[in-house]
């Protein structure tokens, strides 16, 4: 049978990205709506195939295959992803206070590369808006919360920023995700180098500690642009603060990951951060350096151009305890969920 999505796909890239979004969004929420939808999704999805089942910094999963952040900043449709297989979802980023993020247009895509170029900016409705959300969320679905700081907080107010997200949503989320990898809030990277980092880390651990949350575990999503040193630092700084894990990697600034043939087409949108299947190799290489530099102290959640079950399977056989994909979901559709859990649970 045709993969339906086959079908639409062409119509919805007819439109400008975020009005797809947009109209994705409004299907999805009629669907969560409908009697009977996470039932008859279900049987469809994979999700509930042998062996895919795992613990991760102490949480199970019913399986290792999520969402990452980005796609449901606000936790609109988490009956939705449920439904189509995912065992956990990173809504976000969220930020403490409502923001727009940047000017449209901000998001393009090259789909005969399967990139995107986004620079959105942390367009949040703010912590307070998404934590009513979250104390509706459907069981049996991990959902982890990222967070960043808003775009007019200077880097030493970024810890406050953090923290005013963090007792709102950590609360209502199974995991906590810190974004300073973004490359779309002006200085948010400077965050990754070790002497801002550190503090950061200490600033929100010792929040969780005060909130009584040290079982909820909190993990550092860095980008895939840090040189040798540098990695090799932030790594030594994240796994020596006492948090649970790191997802790697955001989206790139390298264009050279871009064919030579259409770099210019995508040199020419600007600004932004590259996602998808040319990411895969560059994420794949930083991942293996950060795997090699924890050395099995603490659990990886693969990130970053993962576009087909293969891929996803490799990334579990480098040592990554979980998975995330985005980029490729919107230019595959709903039914690489299901390839990704059959090849996961055949591979077991």
């Amino acid at each position: 049978m045709r993969d339906p999505y086959a079908l639409i796909r062409p119509l919805l890239f007819r439109l400008e990205p975020e009005r797809a979004h947009a109209l994705a969004f409004a299907w999805g929420r009629f669907l969560q709506a409908m009697p009977g939808f996470g039932g008859a999704a279900a049987a469809l999805s994979g999700g509930g195939l042998p062996g895919l089942r795992r613990s991760v910094a102490g949480l199970d999963f019913p399986t290792p295959l999520g969402l990452a952040a980005g796609l449901d900043k606000g936790a609109e449709l988490l009956p939705f992803w449920k439904g189509l297989g995912f065992g956990h979802v990173e809504i976000g980023t969220v930020t403490p206070r409502p923001q727009p993020g940047n000017p449209q247009p901000r998001i393009f895509r090259l789909p005969e590369e399967g990139l995107l170029l986004n620079r959105m900016g942390f367009n949040s409705e703010g912590a307070e808006v998404v934590a009513r959300r979250l104390r509706d969320r459907p069981a049996g679905l991990r959902v982890g919360g990222n967070l960043g700081k808003n775009k007019e907080t200077p880097d030493e107010g970024a810890l406050e920023d953090y923290c005013a997200s963090y007792r709102l949503i950590a609360p209502l989320v199974d995991y906590v995700a810190l974004n300073v990898s973004s490359p779309n809030t002006p200085g948010l990277r400077r965050l990754q180098a070790p002497e801002a980092l550190k503090p950061l880390l200490n600033g929100v651990l010792g929040l969780r500690k005060e909130m009584g949350l040290e079982a909820r575990p909190l993990f550092l999503k860095l980008a895939p642009d840090l040189g040798q040193e540098e990695l090799e630092a932030t790594v030594g700084v994240a796994a020596a603060s006492g948090i649970s894990g790191i997802i790697a990697t955001n989206t790139t600034l390298d264009r050279g990951i871009v064919v030579q043939a259409l770099r210019p087409r995508v040199e020419a949108w600007g600004a932004g951060g590259l996602s998808g299947r040319p990411l895969a190799a560059k994420a794949r290489s930083v991942r293996l350096r950060i795997l090699e530099l924890l050395g099995g102290r603490l659990p990886l959640i693969a990130c970053g151009g993962l576009s087909s079950p293969e891929e996803a399977r490799a990334a579990l056989g480098d040592g990554a305890a979980l998975l995330q994909i985005y980029t490729a979901l919107i230019f595959q559709g709903p039914g690489l969920v299901r390839r990704i859990n059959e090849c996961l649970s055949a591979a077991r």
